[in-house]
């Protein structure tokens, strides 16, 4: 696992040419004109203005940059993503070209950009993959027993979300309002949530699809999915808890998922490969990936990824989650949302669940932080035990990156407001 540096990283030291994640823009003089683009510092390169500009692809290909969207970049396949990427690189690493790209005025500063959604969210699954976060929340409520279920560690427990209710980072978050009983009543209430929350996550989007009925295995991970960005899930705890059983999150969740405007590749991610903690218990052979090695150029299931995440409460840092401490993988993570014969779809996202790590400053969520509400966390904020109106919520990540580098993620942000 790399060190961290002594200095802080600018824009330029993150999202450099080693990184290039994708995301859709508009300017103030074409709102209505969704245009792909790839982040370089604190700038917005135009790719598919780049791209035909330079003459760096083939017209098939370079056609799926100037969509509005993602998605046919996504549905196009791995060889694709890789040819794509490759061209980008060259025109942000050429100097002849990039003085080209800049008296064009393909390059646009960020605040002087509106980021949309994306892609076209297609189907939604949240996972529960982190042994700590798992393991804190069964001792907050079940103090008796053991805190992980019994199939906890035989495979990686999920739920179906509303891919309706995916928003891009910045998007206000309005209170939910649900049922709740409040502790001692007989009977459900209804108004607004007080114990609203966090999820500090990490989404995994998926480019090509598959049949139905077909189970995509671990070593199908990379052909399928395109890249991965923060995402917060937010969550009512107290709607949640009333309603869970026996079914599970529904509007408790439901409300609002943000996740960043930028989609980084996994090709970005080499360097940030790592092995994930050791098993403890055997494994059915569809999630066996104990075999392989992380370090592997190759394509083997056998890795997690070195994520540094930062969680932010109105500009205050009140947790650091580590991504690499996750029990499942992304990889296993798709093998058993198929291995029933589920489909994939183009834009398909699927999220790891919180993310926690052994200390105390490296907890996901307010309900840990917090230990459900019963000590309150403290900052320039004042005191906090769950969100309140107007609390402000930013994710921020990096990763590895070759040579020494850092591979930034795209941050999240969304703004509680009041409940209508």
């Amino acid at each position: 696992m790399s060190e961290a540096s002594t200095t802080e990283p600018t824009a330029d030291d993150l999202f450099g040419p080693d990184n290039l994640p994708y995301g859709v823009y508009t300017t103030p003089d074409a709102p209505e004109r969704p245009r792909i683009g790839v982040r370089l510092g604190d700038r917005v390169l135009d790719a598919g203005a780049a791209i035909r500009l330079l003459n760096l692809l083939e017209a098939p290909e370079a056609a799926l940059l100037t969509a509005p969207s993602l998605d046919p970049l996504l549905a196009a396949g791995r060889p694709a993503w890789s040819r794509v990427r490759a061209a980008l690189r060259t025109a942000v690493t050429d100097p002849d070209r990039t003085a080209r790209i800049e008296e064009a005025g393909l390059l646009h500063p960020l605040t002087g950009v509106t980021m949309r959604l994306p892609f076209t969210v297609a189907d939604y699954v949240d996972f529960y993959s982190s042994e700590h976060h798992a393991s804190n929340v069964g001792r907050l409520f079940r103090p008796d027993g053991d805190p992980l279920t019994p199939n906890w560690k035989h495979l990686p427990i999920g739920y179906h979300g509303r891919a309706g209710t995916v928003v891009v980072s910045g998007t206000p978050v309005v209170r939910p309002s649900g049922q709740r009983r409040p502790p001692g009543a007989e009977e459900p209430l209804f108004g607004p949530s007080g114990r609203l929350d966090i999820e500090a996550e990490v989404g995994f989007v998926v480019g090509v699809p598959s049949r139905l009925g077909e189970a995509v295995p671990m070593s199908g991970f990379r052909d399928h999915v395109f890249g991965l960005c923060l995402l917060n899930d937010w969550s009512a705890r107290d709607v949640q808890a009333w309603e869970y059983v026996p079914l599970g999150p529904f509007l408790g969740k439901s409300f609002a998922t943000s996740v960043a405007a930028w989609i980084t590749p996994l090709e970005a991610l080499e360097e940030a490969r790592t092995a994930p903690p050791e098993r403890t218990h055997p494994l059915l052979p569809y999630l066996d990936d104990t075999v392989g090695d992380a370090s592997s150029p190759g394509d083997g299931p056998g890795y997690g990824y070195d994520l540094r995440i930062t969680v932010r409460l109105n500009g205050e840092t009140i947790a650091e989650p580590p991504f690499s401490a996750m029990y499942w993988t992304a990889a296993q993570q798709l093998a058993h949302l198929t291995v029933n014969g589920a489909s994939l779809r183009t834009g398909d996202l699927y999220a790891s669940g919180t993310v926690s790590g052994p200390e105390p400053h490296q907890l996901g969520c307010l309900l840990e932080l917090t230990r459900n509400g019963r000590d309150p966390i403290g900052g320039g904020f004042g005191k906090r035990t769950f969100l309140e109106d107007g609390d402000e919520v930013t994710l921020t990540a990096w990763a590895p990156g070759p040579g020494g580098a850092r591979i930034g993620l795209g941050e999240v942000t969304g703004r509680i407001e009041p409940a209508r």
